[in-house]
């Protein structure tokens, strides 16, 4: 077990001048995050999913009926809700343990562009190969697979951005450390 941190004999003098303490990001946020990006994770492989397999299906040799093609797409799309709501919300939380990339302005907290970014590419990377896996099982093809999971690199990099920059300015599941200014500092 880690010991608190002790304050410097020499430190700041007044509480503004001591940073703040990050805040205890609770475990409805990140369900919250969760469900939010799923619904538009699986809209947007759905709606991949379909346009496809029924137009790339025949350019490869598999070509599939428009019906059949809808229905394996909403069963990737289906799947992927139960395999990415565990993976993100895991996703989430391991990022809650990290100070890194997280700033204060204003008693604040935010991410940096630095950290939503690095963020955005190991979760794209996770989802990217979840998506290939499900793709593969329901298709049989890996060419489908692969231009599934492929082109949803793209889509999604550019949602999920949005999306962590929407949430880090939510102050939803975000409750405030120890140390707060409360007094105003005189200079």
């Amino acid at each position: 077990m880690r010991e608190p941190a002790q304050k410097p004999f020499f430190g700041p003098e007044t509480p503004l001048l001591d940073p703040p303490s990050r805040p205890d990001i609770k475990p409805w946020r990140s369900v919250a995050k969760a469900v939010s990006w799923r619904i538009v994770g699986t809209i947007d492989t759905l709606i991949l999913s379909y346009l496809l397999i029924t137009y790339l299906g025949p350019m490869i040799g598999t070509p599939v009926a428009q019906t059949d093609a809808f229905e394996t797409a909403s069963y990737i799309a289906v799947t992927e809700v139960a395999t990415k709501f565990i993976l993100y919300f895991l996703h989430e939380r391991a990022w809650s343990f990290t100070g890194w990339g997280i700033v204060f302005r204003n008693s604040k907290h935010r991410e940096t562009m630095r950290r939503t970014t690095v963020k955005t590419g190991v979760w794209r990377l996770i989802a990217s190969l979840d998506t290939f896996t499900l793709a593969w099982f329901f298709t049989g093809s890996v060419a489908t697979a692969l231009s599934i999971g492929g082109l949803e690199i793209f889509t999604k990099l550019v949602l999920y951005f949005f999306h962590e920059r929407i949430w880090q300015r939510l102050p939803f599941g975000l409750q405030k450390g120890d140390r707060h200014p409360t007094a105003k500092a005189k200079l």
